[in-house]
Formats: C-alpha cells, structure tokens, sequence
C-alpha cells in the first residue's frame, strides 16, 4: 500500500518481518548512589523496537503536524502460516494498550500531530496475517 494523505486522512501499511514484542511497560531500574535516587530506562528489547518504529514511521510523517482531534487506528498483522487464521483477531499478548504506547510515542516525536491528546479516538487490533506489518490510519475527526 502506498502512502495517501489526502482530506485530513493519513493512511500507510509498515511490512515488517516481526512485530517488535517489546511493549511500553518495559522499564529497567537501577539506583543512583551520588544522587540517591532511582534511574528509570528503557530495556534493550524496548530501545531497539522503538528504534524500528522510528525508522519505518519517518517514511510516513507529513510535512508539518496534524492539527485538531485525530481518529488513530492500527492494525497489527502477526505472521501466521495456518491459512485458516488469517485475518482472525489475534487474542494472545501482548496486550493492545501495550503495543501502541511505544509506537505512538514515536509518531508524537517524529510530529506526526502537535501532542498526543489530540487522539480523541482510538482503535487497535491484532490479527493474524500471512503479511506482518502494522496498518496505520490517522484521521481528522470533529
């Protein structure tokens, strides 16, 4: 699929070879003893999929931020070689409020909107595919 960005709808389909399986909630700690304070990173798994969302999601930004409230559907296509799966709703984790909060992170800094409390709505679902990858669609809603 191409990109289309035409009447306030942005529309695009990431093909990936695996769907990153680190979620937003993948935090490390560890202790500052000079300051004494804890120190809260990303783990390894949750840098480099954030790292791939960046990467494939800076092919898609428009020119300058949506404005208004915005609709944000994605759907994430998890391979499956059962042909009797494809396009059954995949019930199995990760979580969907876990998947998009990295990826909908990146797409707040690569500016694809002003701030993210622009999403006034919100639809993510998970399917199994033949073809991996993620579908995106961000629309202008009133």
């Amino acid at each position: 699929m191409e990109d289309r960005q035409i009447n306030n709808t942005i529309e695009f389909f990431i093909p990936l070879e695996k769907i990153p399986t680190a979620t937003g909630q993948q935090k490390k700690i560890t202790w500052s003893y000079k300051d004494n304070k804890p120190i809260i990173y990303d783990a390894p798994l949750l840098r480099e999929a954030k790292e791939i969302f960046k990467s494939e999601l800076y092919r898609h930004k428009p020119d300058k931020p949506l404005i208004g409230p915005l609709r944000l559907v994605t759907k994430w296509c998890y391979g499956t070689k059962d042909k009797t799966k494809i396009g059954v709703y995949k019930d199995t984790k990760p979580d969907t409020d876990n998947i998009i909060k990295a990826f909908k992170d990146q797409m707040t800094k690569l500016r694809f909107w002003e701030d993210d409390a622009q999403v006034s709505s919100e639809i993510t679902e998970k399917f199994w595919n033949d073809v991996v990858g993620i579908y995106v669609k961000i629309e202008k809603i009133q």
